[in-house]
């Protein structure tokens, strides 16, 4: 009896983010900070330069990982999670994205299993590199805008306030949640994590 070769690797967890010290504790990086905090519950440190991005390799529900955070900037996300995708030979639905969303309140997570672009960058760019919308997210509310007409860019590149400590305890629960996805998929973690966060 054959049997298949078991893939080098089994996810791939993406965070998104830009590079660069500038962009460190913006809104548009706590997919970066969701990530970093996986990364650290698994005792790995993303640090290998890796499909235009910086890397690492971890185990998590018998499961290989490689955690990804692209160095493409933001709106050339796609280019690094395609090529790490292609790689590893990965179907969308096993690449597995963190990042912000600014139609949640600061803190609160979204869990889904597919879905439109909804304006991020980023996500728009995942979807043309996988020529697909069929790929799990775990969203991390940053917040409406203060008013209609303030600069959206303006707005995601901005820091956080006060809220800061929100969002540091929403990055975890955002690892947290990829784990369960991984684990148990995406019906559960959304059962568990939608919703979760400051009310």
């Amino acid at each position: 009896m054959l049997f298949s070769k078991a893939p080098a690797c089994g996810w791939l967890v993406v965070g998104l983010g830009n590079p660069g010290l500038n962009y460190a504790r913006t809104r548009h990086n706590v997919g970066f900070r969701a990530v970093d905090a996986l990364a650290e519950k698994l005792g790995v440190k993303i640090d290998r330069a890796r499909f235009r991005g910086l890397t690492a390799q971890a185990s998590a529900g018998g499961e290989k990982l490689l955690l990804l955070k692209p160095q493409t900037f933001m709106n050339d996300s796609g280019l690094s999670v395609m090529d790490a995708a292609r790689f590893y030979k990965l179907p969308p639905e096993r690449v597995l994205v963190l990042f912000d969303d600014i139609s949640l309140s600061v803190g609160r997570l979204r869990v889904r299993a597919d879905g439109s672009a909804g304006g991020h960058n980023g996500i728009k760019s995942i979807i043309g590199g996988l020529n697909s919308q069929s790929f799990p997210r775990v969203k991390i509310g940053v917040g409406k805008k203060p008013r209609p007409d303030y600069d959206l860019a303006a707005w995601v590149l901005g820091k956080f306030p006060a809220e800061d400590k929100l969002i540091t305890e929403a990055t975890a629960r955002a690892a947290d949640a990829a784990l369960e996805i991984i684990a148990r998929g995406v019906p559960a973690a959304a059962n568990d994590y939608n919703g979760a966060g400051p009310q």
